[in-house]
């Protein structure tokens, strides 16, 4: 990504800022020209050159290419003529004013310039967030099956604060910089085009030797962000499995692996800052030797046969020269910054286009009219992750109102077939149909409207128990909040624990297990769905907490299509069908009689559990 293209990417929403940001540079790099061009008559006082022979010349016969040196003839002939009325040492008063004025009207518009660039960096950063954040809203849950959830994490906060502190702390050198630069090149060709065209013999060689030693910095920079995504997955896997981490007494051997990944980290931003700060003595030692040689080929010049440049007006060109070496450096050191920042926002790229759930296959985002009764049905439905199929032809109708339960040993792709009926992942081959219209035309938003999940381990958010059994159900009242944590029952360890406005931790943290699971029924019943998906809700339950867990759903199923995945086949023996699922297929089918009178897998599995 070159830096036009980067300037095109986040520059359009703030065409004002940038455009009172590029004037107020531009007036202040002028005026700071006319600051310093007092140095010229100055030194001519100083030195005492002669300028009696100087008179006023006119513009009206004279070729456009000579106005530069009518401009400052005229100026030199209006200087000697005040120096004659009233002396040199006024005129050195009044030039010394000048440069004063000239100098806080370019300090004024220089901060004025920085003023209108605050907004458009801090813009771009919250744009920056915000898409991401959505992004990773819009993203299907498989993509997280194959990202770290660390690595995702690290791109949201690791990768966008050197975004920020690397491509837009640079943005404003890279948007003022060459702007600058330009003004006073052009004001250096004005002054000498000779010497100029001699600087720029030396310059494109002293870009290509700092161009080459910032050529690796991306790539490091990449690797570099790759293991602090690393280093945030290990630090949350440990967070999450430090009961058995402590339970297996394995510290050390964590502490070990963290350690080994910490300082491969930093020898690599050892490298990346070793190199990031060579920019700048590199560019100044350059432009010293761009200056010496400048002295030398400039002295020749006023020391020849034939005066080609002044030596006042070569001083005021070193000056001016001078005046360039400034934003060269900023701008070489922003160039190496952005090289930095630009592999991290690669890595955020990457996220960015990755292709959303809410881009439907269909391109249906609209509601659809779904007429009654609402009957699912699974027409030969294939899925697989990568080249391993998981669902192999499953055929099964779901009447409206109905229970129809999975069973069967872990792995068997129970989970994985209720997580197709809400596009949570796509179908491969075959489809779904709800009353006849395939999944894939009813957009997402109406399709998951339709249910109410109910998993293993419910997800709860650190916030009230109010928001957490109103999430997702806009402008739920507290008298229907409270009336089904009723129907969960929850109400009663609500009251208990302080009332529906008491914080419930991180992850419900403050709760137990049943009682989290009862939050979840209860957030689930709110939403009054007419398609309920129970997912193992009972199996990490103790004996108390399931009866109670079990009261809730029972309650919850009642007129409900429900589909429900069990290990615990005591909770699905009034289903009105029991799917047997093994590697991928239904291998047996019925209610629970018939699969006892059947003496087949399902049996086995009763015989098991001791039932």
């Amino acid at each position: 990504m070159n830096f036009l293209k980067l300037i095109r990417r986040f520059v359009p929403p703030y065409k004002t800022q940038v455009f009172l940001n590029v004037l107020f540079n531009s007036l202040s790099a002028v005026l700071s020209l006319f600051s310093f061009a007092s140095i010229i008559p100055v030194l001519r006082l100083l030195f005492g050159v002669e300028s009696g022979s100087l008179s006023y010349m006119s513009f009206s016969q004279a070729e456009w290419k000579d106005y530069a040196l009518i401009i400052k003839n005229n100026i030199y002939c209006y200087l000697q003529q005040q120096v004659d009325i009233g002396g040199a040492s006024r005129m050195l008063l009044v030039l010394g004013l000048f440069l004063i004025v000239m100098t806080f009207l370019k300090c004024l518009t220089a901060w004025l310039g920085a003023y209108f660039m605050i907004p458009i960096r801090t813009g771009v950063l919250r744009d920056l967030r915000r898409d991401l954040y959505r992004k990773i809203l819009d993203l299907p849950i498989g993509f997280y099956t194959e990202e770290k959830k660390g690595d995702v994490m690290s791109r949201m906060t690791n990768d966008v604060q050197e975004v920020e502190s690397s491509i837009m702390a640079s943005l404003d050198l890279l948007l003022k910089d060459p702007l600058v630069i330009l003004i006073y090149l052009v004001s250096l060709f004005v002054i000498s085009w000779q010497l100029t065209l001699f600087v720029f013999i030396l310059l494109p060689i002293s870009g290509w030797i700092i161009g080459q030693v910032g050529k690796s910095l991306k790539r490091k920079s990449t690797r570099g962000q790759e293991l602090l995504g690393e280093l945030v997955s290990q630090v949350d896997e440990t967070l999450g499995g430090m009961r058995v981490v402590k339970g297996f007494a394995a510290e050390k051997r964590m502490e070990r692996r963290f350690a080994d990944l910490n300082e491969e980290i930093r020898r690599t931003f050892n490298r990346i800052q070793r190199r990031y700060q060579l920019a700048h003595p590199m560019s100044e030692f350059l432009g010293t030797v761009v200056i010496a040689t400048l002295l030398w080929y400039g002295g020749s010049l006023i020391l020849g046969d034939v005066e080609i440049i002044s030596a006042a007006e070569f001083i005021y060109y070193l000056v001016v020269f001078y005046l360039i070496i400034n934003p060269a450096k900023d701008l070489t050191k922003a160039v190496y910054s952005v090289r930095k920042g630009l592999a991290s926002l690669e890595r955020i790229d990457k996220i960015l286009h990755e292709k959303g759930e809410n881009e439907d296959v269909n391109g249906c985002v609209n509601s659809v009219e779904l007429p009654l009764p609402m009957v699912i049905k699974y027409e030969n439905v294939h899925f697989g992750y990568d080249d391993k199929e998981v669902i192999k032809g499953i055929d099964v109708t779901i009447e409206q109102g109905k229970t129809i339960a999975f069973v069967g040993q872990s792995g068997a792709g129970k989970t994985t077939i209720l997580d197709l009926l809400p596009r949570f992942y796509r179908i491969q081959k075959g489809r779904i149909t709800i009353s006849g219209i395939d999944i894939n035309d009813i957009g997402l938003a109406q399709l998951r409207g339709m249910m109410g999940i109910v998993s293993q381990e419910p997800v709860l958010f650190n916030d009230s128990f109010f928001n957490n059994i109103s999430f997702g159900v806009d402008g739920a009242t507290m008298e229907a909040v409270v009336e089904a944590a009723k129907v969960a029952n929850a109400h009663e360890f609500i009251e208990q624990a302080g009332g529906y406005d008491q914080l419930i931790g991180e992850r419900g943290g403050k709760l137990s297990g049943g009682q989290r699971q009862r939050i979840s029924i209860a957030r689930a019943v709110l939403k009054n769905p007419p398609i309920l998906i129970l997912d193992e809700a009972t199996s990490a339950l103790d004996t108390e907490s399931e009866k109670l867990v079990q009261e809730a759903l029972e309650r919850l199923m009642k007129n409900r299509t429900t589909l429900v995945v069990a290990h615990r086949l005591s909770t699905i023996k009034n289903a009105e069908e029991i799917c047997v699922v093994s590697d991928g297929k239904i291998i047996e089918r019925g209610n629970h009689n018939e699969l006892i009178n059947a003496n087949g897998y399902y049996k086995k599995l009763i015989q098991m559990q001791g039932m």
